[in-house]
């Protein structure tokens, strides 16, 4: 399966090489580019890729303010901000807009392919270097109140804690699966089914809701 990718950057630079290396792998296929969140949005609904590489700061319409609208619009568009910036605010308000992943620059090059290839398959991808940022940025008093309002409280399962774990640790569904004994198929039920309940968009979402509330121990 081919895997269509957008790049919305302004310096015109850097999308080319990131375009370069990307056409070197046999599964992407860039489909377009653009230097600005309102061309990139316009370019996105045209041509409605499977991934988006995002940058956040651009002039005019910031990378933040296009992902709200990318994540509204199209949804099912897996959407990875890539950017030098490493700050925990900035990854914190990424994720609760729909980011599927969240990128440094400086990655390497076998790290960036392979998570495209995870957020198209719908996993969360994360920066190594951003973890822990993630952790404190959620665990912080200030940062509950605002996902509490997008989060239902309903009650998970005992089943569905264990599989939100796996969601933390960015497990595949067949990794959590075969860690719990089940087949993929069940995963998979229950993750929509957790998504359900408490009212979020992403699987990234609903890790940063279980660090925020405590169900990662």
């Amino acid at each position: 399966m081919t895997i269509r990718i957008l790049l919305i950057d302004d310096h015109t630079l850097f999308r080319s090489g990131v375009r370069a290396l990307l056409q070197r792998q046999s599964d992407f296929e860039v489909v377009d580019e653009a230097a600005d969140g309102v061309e990139g949005i316009k370019r996105a609904k045209q041509h409605r890729p499977d991934v988006i590489l995002l940058d956040l700061n651009m002039p005019g319409l910031s990378g933040l303010e296009a992902l709200q609208l990318l994540t509204e619009d199209l949804p099912e568009c897996a959407v990875i901000v890539l950017t030098v910036s490493e700050e925990g605010e900035e990854l914190a308000s990424a994720l609760r807009s729909g980011a599927r992943g969240y990128l440094i620059k400086n990655i390497e090059t076998e790290a960036l392919t392979s998570a495209i290839r995870r957020a198209a398959a719908g996993e969360p991808v994360i920066s190594d270097t951003m973890t822990a940022k993630l952790v404190q940025q959620f665990k912080a008093p200030a940062a509950a109140p605002a996902l509490l309002e997008r989060g239902d409280a309903a009650p998970l399962t005992a089943r569905e804690r264990d599989i939100v774990r796996g969601l933390v640790r960015g497990e595949s569904n067949k990794m959590i699966a075969r860690a719990l004994g089940v087949a993929e198929s069940t995963v998979k039920i229950h993750v929509q089914n957790i998504l359900k309940k408490l009212n979020l968009a992403s699987r990234v979402q609903v890790a940063v809701y279980a660090v925020e509330h405590g169900l990662t121990a």
